[in-house]
């Protein structure tokens, strides 16, 4: 055998062998069926006994920004559990809530939106205020088994994950998005651009129909009972240190655009200042309380997407995609939902974590056959990861039905059809608005 022939069948090895170790790891963490950590470390593994990539592409889920704005957004997210502000946020938020049924879910569903942009972890949001929500739902009259009392929490469990895809660093699906892109194509993504592109209808609109579904599903009223919530002390010192810090985080993902700071470096330098002694409002033995297993997910996300990309995978599967998939240039409105649908088809596949990775690694494929940039098609995607159709899709509602001692059949009510309604309104509708803002030529 020459050697030009060893080396075309050791290359189609290596693609073989990458299209195994992909599916293995995606089903794994689809299903579940070992720990995601297990199947990360698994992943780094395989990667390199089968020498399938040089280790700086198999690690470089480690040097992306997303992974550390990962970590720095546990521990902010932390630091908003143990020092008690998240749960003066919420108390802030009882008092404010309105005495109808109606009004107390879009409350809910508004706060958990708000409270994204300050706890950039959805997996946060819902361990701190799953337990609060309960809470207002006595104070409020909503006894165990009544539909309200379902509504309210499946509300904020859905729209803690739904709505946050709508700001940048707010959550793991958008955060992988990041990365690949970063890691793929050296594109950044910028905090305020972002915002400006999803949150009038991944944020607002999408927020609507949400509340619009649950009382249509969960129809309750209220009692004019209001019981009195146990009252709070002053706030501490903590709090308000980490208020300032918390600001000062936000204003300047803001302004990114102005001082061309990443997102990430932002949102790890809050994380060390909260860490430092005197300074910030946690022991640094706390950081041991950080689940690292979720950063070592991401980090094997970033690193098989690499992978998919320099062994050609991400050629070959964009290909086979694209004889079925109707794209052409020329036709943006069938290209943006044929786009939609893809992303859809791999959150049905590898849950909205794993659905970005694959969708980016063959953006550039998509971006060809629809004549669409490079960024409109990275674009295009969250819409699709968004709209989620299945509990197990998205790891925060689980987690929410969990903590809330919700059935399986009454989260799947409200997620399928506000999956469903999200699609045939809020897709054409960010389709109009990407027109509008020129993100689609």
């Amino acid at each position: 055998m020459s050697a030009a022939a060893a080396s075309v069948l050791g290359g189609q090895g290596t693609v073989v062998a990458t299209g195994g170790l992909l599916v293995l790891c995606m089903g794994l963490w689809a299903t579940g069926l070992v720990a995601e950590i297990v199947t990360a470390l698994m992943f780094f593994a395989l990667a390199m006994l089968l020498k399938l990539a040089p280790a700086q592409t198999v690690f470089s889920g480690f040097a992306s920004s997303a992974f550390w704005l990962v970590t720095g957004g546990m521990v902010v997210g932390l630091a908003m559990n143990r020092t008690g502000l998240g749960n003066r946020l919420a108390r802030m938020l009882a008092a404010r809530l309105p005495a109808s049924y109606p009004g107390f879910i879009a409350g809910l569903v508004a706060f958990s939106f708000a409270l994204a942009f300050v706890m950039p972890s959805n997996l946060g949001r819902i361990a701190v205020m799953v337990p609060v929500v309960i809470a207002l739902c006595d104070a409020f009259g909503l006894e165990a088994g009544r539909p309200g009392r379902t509504g309210a929490l499946l509300a904020f469990g859905v729209a803690t994950p739904m709505l946050s895809a709508a700001i940048l660093p707010a959550n793991v699906p958008n955060l992988v998005m990041a990365g690949t892109a970063e890691t793929l194509f050296d594109v950044h993504l910028s905090y305020l651009p972002y915002l400006f592109l999803h949150a009038p209808v991944l944020g607002f609109v999408k927020g609507a129909l949400l509340v619009a579904c649950t009382v249509l599903i969960f129809p309750d009223r209220l009692d004019g009972k209001r019981l009195d919530l146990p009252p709070l002390p002053p706030a501490s010192v903590e709090e308000r240190r980490l208020s300032v810090i918390l600001a000062v985080m936000l204003a300047l993902w803001l302004t990114d655009g102005w001082h061309g700071i990443p997102p990430a470096w932002i949102g790890l330098a809050a994380a060390v200042i909260c860490l430092l002694p005197r300074v910030g409002v946690l022991p640094p033995a706390s950081f041991n309380e950080i689940p690292l297993k979720t950063c070592f997910y991401v980090a094997a996300l970033f690193g098989l997407t690499a992978i998919v990309n320099e062994t050609g995978l991400g050629a070959d599967l964009g290909h086979a995609l694209l004889s079925v998939a109707p794209l052409e240039p020329g036709a943006p409105a069938k290209n943006f939902a044929t786009l939609i649908g893809l992303s859809i088809g791999f959150l049905f596949t590898t849950t909205a974590n794993g659905a970005p990775a694959l969708y980016t690694a063959l953006a550039e494929e998509f971006s060809r056959a629809s004549g669409f940039d490079l960024m409109s098609v990275l674009m295009v995607q969250v819409v699709g990861y968004s709209t989620v159709f299945l509990p197990y899709q998205a790891p925060p509602i689980i987690m929410a039905m969990d903590l809330g001692r919700l059935s399986l059949a009454d989260t799947t009510k409200l997620t399928l059809a506000t999956g469903v309604v999200s699609l045939l309104v809020a897709a054409p509708l960010a389709y109009l608005w990407f027109r509008l803002t020129g993100r689609l030529a």
